[in-house]
């Protein structure tokens, strides 16, 4: 009993020494004790006789009741210290999905649907007399897709057909302008209404499956001509029209407009149907939209090997068209409209407003433009880069054809009547009637917007006298062609100083108002900065809270998110990005280096030092990008380009390191196997890129390149890619298998092997030009590897360079830079999860290769036994990507009336969602959390 006691009397004192961070469990337990002590001395005191003076027993008990104590004392504790983390990570999870929540809020008051005046225009009373009758009962609106002004009009076009056109007078040149975004949906839905489209038809145009976004209810030249039973109506060629107009067209033969890989098929498909219709009298429209010309611009390029022979197949069904109008009766009064939706840039790509993209080519075709052309030179020089002719507006094109044709303008156009055209009606009542039905269609638009005290003539206020804004400019020239309308209209002779002015005034309409600013909805464009600025509140606070050991860790982190942000509000900042992330890049490498060499002073970390130092300098000059220098010579077009040789021995080395390092990381199989399946895997992969390339440039594949391609000949593109995904999709498959049930060094194994699988995944994905990108990214993350790095240390080197190579691989804040030339790899046919996967890997493969090269330093610091690793990370990535979300979401607010709003800040909001719901919330939390969790087990 004394043993006992003294036991006891033991366990007191440490129960007060421990008071002060367990006092709720000590006390529990020494009310227990204390309790049982005194039931112990109630207990009658036994006689000399019956003491067991074998303690052994007694000190079991006790031993046995303090066991058991610390045990329940253990449990608690230990439920109390795991409820930050489990409170640290509800708070991330919240933070991550108010993520989404914020960037779609923001996007549905930023990008909202213009409302549209239902129902069709009718002729209304203008007192001139009966509305004009047009020349034309018959439309053949031919659309080729990309077709940039130059493609057709200069010395290097292989249109020659057409350009005899211009110059006997048969046909009407002009270089179209096409607002941005300059993608097919939103430049056909400006083509057929005459109006500015909104800025989500970009989104939507990107899925082929969306029907949502139709023009069925709208007023268009499309619906005019079926309203009148002009004839029936045909389309033959992209798909897009057919869900812009469902259930307008009697005959249809509509293709996919995204498989880019298909230069010929999607072109014949459309030129089948047009001899059986050429002979068919029942028609008044026939639309014909080839694909062809815009895939060879997405896969290799403007100055494609392809490129002119497309434009000389495009050139002979101008002819065949031009030549049955000719030739046959019942086409006498068709109008022939050639026409490009967009342009494209110097890669081949559009979305963008670059000179190019924005200047499509446009002509209107007839034997009887004769009557009102004499002709023009043809080829012809351009006044300023892509200029050609004379330049119109895109939306021009719907009241040019109401006209031409013979019925109303569209409600809600904003396009003015080409004056060139007018020579077609003499009378001087005719011309003012349709320059007048135009003004006075646009003039509802303007008064909606404005009101109509200033545009009533009754009205006591001259806008004449007022201060001469836009507004009241155009007032004052409304009241003044108004008065004379009737005066001219009743002339003998045509007064050309009123219809100079009428399409002046025309002219500036519609530029303010295509100026004006969307119909934003400020409430949910405040309510998304706030929840975007909420989320980065609990990211910052969850790292507080937790008490994370970061020092002066993350204060260049912290640096960086103030710069980018203060960036955001700069439109040229906006437009040359990759520079703030390029000099970023190098500073930290720098500031890394110098402090990991000053602690290890090793001389194999000097040396990686330079190394990573001299691959960014190389990655940085490997892609001219942005929009000031983009189409500047670069590592690819001075050295590559020209030296293919160079090229191939690059990409063969990329390949063969990741052969040898797939080889290493195939520990668990017998040597014999995983030699055969790492060269198999590779040489399958790099058999499918001398393919690829040689069907999409085949000027780089030559040398031991030809040879090599010439040795696996036989497969189509389309098996070899899938071969390739599969035997990835398998070793994936056994690398996940080894991380569960392998132990630990096998998890470590397989973490490395799945980013070698992803690496020559991207590799399958990339351009061929770019492939060494991922061997200088591997250089760099060697000497990240080498380093002794912290926690935000690697999330702030993820962060940058992520970043830097997504610019270095080509991408830009433009929509052109998009790239889809590997979006069909393996693929027959759309499918929206498939290409949408695709195109993500082929313009995000840089950053995904950071991700997962992140998660190995990740690993290595989980390894050297540092706890929370990943939730450290992922809340300095969440950070920084809600600050990054809510300082553009301020951007565009505070700057959605300037000039460049959506040319520059609504493509980089695009980026930024991009950026936010696909690399952030499914690369880095998502797929970096699987490799984590595969690679922690």
């Amino acid at each position: 009993m004394a043993k006992s006691a003294r036991a006891s009397s033991k366990k007191f004192n440490n129960q007060r020494k421990a008071a002060s961070v367990f006092a709720p469990t000590e006390n529990a337990r020494a009310e227990r004790l204390s309790a049982k002590l005194l039931e112990l001395a109630k207990q009658p005191k036994p006689e000399s006789s019956d003491v067991n003076m074998n303690t052994e027993d007694n000190d079991l008990q006790v031993e046995i009741t303090t066991r058991d104590d610390n045990d329940t004392a253990m449990e608690v504790d230990a439920s109390t210290k795991t409820t930050k983390p489990r409170r640290s990570s509800r708070v991330i999870a919240k933070t991550n999905i108010l993520v989404p929540i914020s960037i779609l809020v923001f996007a549905i008051g930023f990008f909202p649907y213009k409302p549209f005046l239902p129902g069709l225009a009718e002729y209304e009373s203008l007192e001139l007399g009966p509305p004009p009758s047009g020349p034309f009962d018959k439309l053949v609106f031919m659309v080729v897709d990309a077709l940039r002004s130059d493609f057709v009009f200069s010395e290097k076009s292989g249109f020659e057909f057409t350009q005899s056109l211009i110059r006997d007078g048969s046909a009407v040149p002009f270089t179209a302008n096409a607002r941005s975004p300059t993608v097919t949906m939103p430049r056909i839905k400006s083509i057929t209404t005459g109006s500015i489209p909104s800025f989500v038809d970009l989104i939507l145009n990107f899925d082929e499956a969306d029907t949502s976004s139709t023009l069925s209810a709208q007023d268009t030249w499309l619906a005019q001509l079926k309203a009148r039973g002009m004839g029936k109506l045909l389309m033959f060629g992209d798909d897009t029209w057919l869900k812009l107009f469902p259930d307008t067209f009697d005959r249809t033969d509509g293709t996919t407009s995204f498989f880019v890989s298909d230069f010929t098929e999607v072109d014949n498909n459309v030129t089948r149907n047009i001899a059986g219709e050429l002979e068919n009298n029942d028609w008044g429209l026939m639309v014909l939209h080839y694909l062809g010309l815009d895939h060879i611009g997405h896969k290799s390029g403007p100055r494609s090997p392809n490129m002119v022979p497309k434009q000389q197949e495009m050139d002979g069904i101008v002819q065949t068209l031009f030549e049955a109008i000719e030739s046959k009766n019942h086409l006498k009064s068709t109008l022939l409209v050639i026409c490009g939706d967009h342009g494209m840039n110097d890669a081949g790509n559009h979305g963008a407003s670059s000179p190019g993209e924005t200047s499509p080519a446009l002509l209107f075709i007839s034997p009887k433009m004769k009557a009102i052309s004499s002709g023009l030179s043809a080829p012809a020089t351009p006044k300023d880069e892509f200029e050609y002719y004379s330049k119109v507006e895109q939306s021009d094109l719907a009241p040019t054809i109401a006209a031409l044709l013979g019925f109303p303008v569209s409600k809600n156009n904003l396009g003015a009547f080409i004056p060139a055209f007018l020579p077609f009606w003499p009378s001087a009542r005719d011309r003012v009637q349709i320059l007048m039905r135009n003004a006075k269609q646009i003039l509802g638009i303007v008064t909606a917007a404005f009101g109509d005290e200033l545009f009533d003539p009754k009205s006591t206020t001259d806008p004449c006298l007022l201060e001469p804004t836009d507004i009241n400019t155009l007032a004052c020239q409304w009241r003044s062609i108004s008065q004379k309308a009737h005066t001219v209209a009743d002339a003998r002779h045509v007064d050309a100083e009123w219809l100079s002015a009428t399409s002046t005034w025309l002219r500036r309409a519609q530029d303010l108002m295509s100026a004006m600013a969307s119909n934003y909805d400020i409430p949910k464009l405040l309510l998304g900065l706030a929840l975007a600025s909420v989320s980065m509140l609990l990211s910052i606070s969850s790292t507080v809270s937790r008490g994370y050991n970061w020092n002066s860790d993350a204060v260049p982190l912290l640096l960086i998110t103030l710069s980018y942000g203060i960036m955001m509000f700069a439109s040229s900042f906006v437009e040359e990005e990759h520079h703030f992330w390029y000099w970023s890049c190098t500073l930290w490498l720098a500031y890394l280096g110098s402090r990991q060499v000053a602690k290890t002073r090793r001389i194999s970390l000097v040396g990686w030092f330079l190394v990573a130092l001299a691959a960014l300098r190389l990655m940085r000059s490997w892609n001219q990008t942005g929009q000031k220098y983009a189409g500047e010579p670069d590592i690819v077009k001075i050295f590559l380009l020209p030296y293919p040789e160079l090229l191939w021995i690059l990409v063969a080395a990329t390949y063969g390191i990741i052969s040898f390092n797939i080889l290493a990381s195939l520990d668990g199989l017998p040597y014999v196997i995983s030699t055969g399946l790492s060269s198999f895997l590779v040489s399958a992969a790099f058999s499918f890129k001398l393919a690829f390339t040689a069907e999409d440039a085949p000027e780089l594949v030559v040398g031991f390149a030809k040879a090599v391609y010439d040795m696996f000949q036989g497969q189509t593109l389309l098996f070899r890619a899938r071969l390739v995904f599969a035997l990835l999709s398998i070793t994936g498959v056994w690398a996940t298998y080894r991380s569960i049930v392998g132990g630990p060094r096998a998890s470590r194994t397989s973490a490395y092997l799945f980013h070698y699988l992803y690496s020559l995944l991207a590799l399958t994905q990339s351009r061929a030009t770019n492939i060494p990108i991922l061997l200088l990214s591997s250089l760099i993350f060697n000497f990240l590897q080498s380093s002794n790095l912290s926690i935000p240390q690697i999330t702030t080197s993820s962060i940058l360079l992520q970043h830097a190579t997504f610019f270095a691989f080509g991408g830009s804040n433009a929509i052109s830079s998009i790239d889809l030339s590997s979006a069909y790899n393996g693929i027959s046919s759309f499918n929206v999860i498939a290409v949408g996967f695709l195109t993500l890997i082929s313009n995000w493969s840089g950053p995904i290769f950071w991700t997962s090269a992140a998660n190995l330093l990740l690993m290595k610091k989980a390894h050297e036994g540092q706890k929370d690793v990943f939730r450290q990370h992922i809340t300095l990535l969440t950070a920084f990507t809600a600050a990054s979300i809510a300082f553009v979401m301020a951007a565009c607010t505070i700057l959605r009336t300037h000039l460049f709003i959506w040319t520059v800040f609504s493509p980089k909001y695009l980026y930024c969602m991009a950026w936010g719901l696909g690399q952030h919330l499914l690369i880095n939390v998502g797929f970096g959390g699987l490799l984590y969790w595969l690679s922690s087990r």
